[in-house]
């Protein structure tokens, strides 16, 4: 194939599978080289003149689509979609291609390892040997409570199972209905998110971040939580008030955390970053070698494919 695909994203441009696998179809296919994410000015050199584009968590607004009249096609490396401006793309007749829940193992793997760090006190307790400190903290048993999931999507679904066998009661939140698939899997499902917030162990977020769950916990929803839980999110940041997050972790009504997403990222927060109780990780939830050459193969398929960047074309909900 004759077009020029600019590689925006740094993880698949690092890959030599990816790469490899790109280049055999498009010999053409350039890469971000520089070893970090673009933005700006930067990004708009790099991408001008190709007509297809594959993008990470690059920002894809109006202006930078307005200085790039020869791109036609987005592949999306991931399954987020926060970053892309769907008018700017349709105003510009520029396609959206996107693959859905291609990396769901990887952060439901991620997400029952912070509900076991949290609980059990792991993390505590490797806080206290880096800081030479000799305590032998007591956690808890995860077998027997009562987990809240928040968001039955791809990631929720896939964490189910996992779950199943410390025979935990599941409730679990979602926008939509889905009585059939929580009746088959012995799941509460609550029609009001107090109801879980308040009656959960464990509360795991799960949903995407749009103009419905941003800042959707907030400090008086943040309040409702049961006192002494743990709040897990592996899923986009600007859907919990890092702000109200640390009040409630030093004051020990969230008991812990453990987050992998922040609302800005790199995360800078020191005082969030200071607590014993909080554990963090630098958005590795998709970033498994097996995720990445999944999302990697489905933008170099999604480049044959694209939809008009509508979000009905590729969402059953509100943004």
């Amino acid at each position: 194939m004759s077009d020029v695909v600019a590689v925006a994203s740094r993880s698949f441009s690092s890959d030599s599978f990816l790469r490899d696998s790109l280049l055999a179809l498009y010999p053409k296919a350039r890469f971000n080289e520089s070893g970090k994410s673009l933005s700006g000015k930067e990004l708009v050199d790099f991408l001008k003149g190709a007509p297809k584009a594959i993008i990470a968590l690059e920002k894809v607004n109006q202006e930078l689509v307005n200085q790039l009249p020869d791109l036609k096609l987005i592949s999306k490396y991931g399954v987020g979609l926060d970053n892309i401006d769907f008018t700017a793309l349709e105003k510009n007749n520029v396609r959206l291609s996107w693959t859905g829940g291609v990396n769901r193992r990887s952060v439901a793997e991620l997400t029952l390892h912070f509900i076991l760090g949290t609980v059990r006190g792991s993390f505590h307790s490797h806080h206290d040997l880096q800081n030479n400190h000799w305590f032998q903290f007591k956690g808890y048993n995860l077998s027997g409570k009562t987990v809240g999931i928040v968001g039955l999507g791809h990631v929720g679904k896939e964490l189910v199972p996992f779950l199943k066998p410390f025979g935990v009661k599941i409730l679990a939140y979602d926008l939509k209905e889905r009585s059939g698939y929580c009746q088959e899997n012995a799941i509460t499902q609550v029609s009001n998110l107090e109801d879980l917030l308040s009656n959960s162990d464990v509360i795991t977020i799960h949903v995407p971040h749009t103009s419905l769950t941003h800042m959707f916990f907030d400090e008086k929803r943040m309040a409702k939580i049961k006192k002494g839980s743990f709040l897990v999110n592996t899923a986009r940041g600007g859907i919990v008030d890092e702000t109200a997050l640390f009040e409630m972790l030093k004051s020990g009504h969230i008991a812990s955390a453990a987050f992998d997403v922040f609302d800005n990222e790199p995360l800078a927060d020191e005082n969030l970053m200071s607590l014993r109780n909080f554990y963090f990780t630098p958005h590795i939830g998709g970033s498994s070698v097996e995720s990445i050459r999944a999302m990697g193969l489905a933008a170099i398929e999604g480049l044959s494919t694209g939809k008009i960047a509508r979000p009905e074309n590729f969402f059953d909900y509100p943004l």
